[in-house]
């Protein structure tokens, strides 16, 4: 079986949630973040694109009530044995959301229940299904994501192989990265690192673009050549069981210009600032204060934006992010064992020009640790 931790850590992440379950007086929670399921039990699937659930009770069971393309899926990445798994059944007029009810009923959950609405695993549809068939439930979206912030030993390992995944592309990306390279080849290149060192897809797409699409921090259709003078915008990340260390670069194509320095100067000072400013204890606006303080103080404010990183976690498509993020006047307190990506992003529409610097770290006791083995320096290819 392709379980990614041994029992005895899945045990004691049930024995966590539980444990919050009867702090927040719950009976037990409606899991329908994709996140949840695998942190809680390993069970890995893009199935919660349709109506899925994980039940979690207040006395420790645990159930999954799924279709049947999932049944083997689970039965194969979990630690959920058959009597476990429930299907509700694929015909015209079926009603998973009763299904659930049922499901509870024969649990015996009699008290309040919480759910998860803050995900992706469940539409607005469903929702409105969901609540029809069991009235009264209580938002407890950051249940299991709060439990899910802080990082295992075991997990952390996890973090430290999508790393070096991250840096494997991004060697393949300086390889290849000349005049008149295919964009196509480029992110050819970095995917194949990820999968040749046993990874996974990300959460998200690769973000490539050059030229004016270099300022752009997105994903979008198409590709160029590079032209001989030329700036390449990548963000990316590995991915191993599921967990990310993102990593963000510009890469200059040709001879860089003043302003590319300048902004590259400024990327590493607010990079290192944001590492300075992440201790336990502390919250997470402070990180985006450090940053826009580098900035502003360089006169590259219009330039900036108005976030600088995310927290990193297993997490599933549309996007990598496993929120918070670092915004102004975040309170969150960061803890130790936290994995966060730091993104310095620059993009000064007025020059056309653009410039990024990013990658992941391990919050501990008195700072960071850098998950990449790649330095800061700004990369040039003739």
């Amino acid at each position: 079986m392709p379980l990614h931790f041994t029992p005895a850590e899945y045990a004691a992440r049930q024995a966590k949630a539980r444990a919050a379950l009867q702090a927040q007086g719950l009976d037990a929670i409606l899991m329908f973040a994709p996140e949840s399921h695998f942190w809680m039990s390993g069970y890995d699937t893009f199935g919660f694109a349709m109506f899925q659930c994980m039940v979690l009770t207040a006395r420790g069971e645990l159930h999954l009530l799924t279709r049947t393309p999932d049944l083997r899926q689970a039965l194969y990445t979990s630690t959920l044995g058959p009597d476990q798994i429930h299907i509700w059944p694929d015909i015209e007029g079926a009603r998973p959301a009763e299904d659930l009810a049922k499901l509870l009923s024969d649990l015996g959950v009699a008290g309040p229940i919480g759910y998860e609405s803050d995900t992706v695993g469940l539409t607005n549809r469903t929702g409105r299904a969901l609540h029809a068939a069991i009235p009264g439930l209580i938002d407890a979206s950051e249940l299991i994501r709060a439990l899910r912030r802080v990082k295992s030993p075991a997990e952390i390992e996890m973090h430290r192989r999508a790393a070096q995944l991250s840096d494997d592309a991004l060697d393949q990306a300086i390889a290849l990265a000349h005049p008149g390279a295919f964009e196509g080849d480029i992110l050819a290149a970095m995917q194949g690192a990820v999968f040749k060192g046993g990874g996974d897809y990300a959460g998200n797409e690769f973000i490539l673009g050059s030229g004016p699409g270099a300022l752009l921090c997105r994903y979008y259709s198409g590709r160029r050549h590079l032209s001989a003078n030329d700036q390449l915008t990548l963000e990316w990340s590995g991915a191993y069981a599921r967990y990310h260390a993102a990593m963000m670069r510009t890469l200059i194509i040709g001879a860089p210009s003043t302003h590319h320095r300048r902004m590259h100067e400024a990327a590493v000072e607010a990079l290192e600032a944001c590492e300075q400013a992440i201790r336990p204890g502390a919250p997470m606006g402070d990180v985006y204060d450090a940053h826009a303080r580098v900035f502003d103080a360089r006169g590259l404010g219009h330039a900036r934006l108005k976030a600088c990183g995310y927290a990193m976690g297993a997490v599933y498509n549309p996007i990598w992010v496993d929120f918070p993020m670092f915004y102004e006047g975040n309170p969150l307190i960061m803890q130790e064992g936290q994995v966060f990506f730091l993104h310095m992003i620059l993009m000064d529409s007025d020059a056309g020009q653009a410039m990024t610097l990013g990658h992941s770290v391990l919050v501990k006791t008195d700072g960071i640790e850098r998950l990449s083995r790649h330095g800061l320096d700004l990369l040039v290819n003739g």
